[in-house]
């Protein structure tokens, strides 16, 4: 009766078998969506800077 409860019952334990391009396609899906993150990041940045920029009267540098 032990067995049944067991959730892993009937399960075996062999090796599957590599999908390789699958796997890759995976990743490399992944990396781009992380990019594509970092950049719509970065570019709203760059966006937000500029409408502040454009506001200041002084110019919006305030290097020497």
């Amino acid at each position: 009766m032990g067995a049944s409860r067991d959730p892993n019952y009937g399960a075996t334990n062999i090796a599957r078998k590599p999908n390789y391009d699958f796997e890759r396609r995976e990743r490399d899906r992944i990396k781009q969506a992380e990019s594509a993150k970092k950049a719509q990041a970065k570019s709203d940045k760059r966006a937000a800077e500029q409408a502040l920029a454009a506001s200041d009267p002084s110019g919006g540098s305030d290097v020497g």
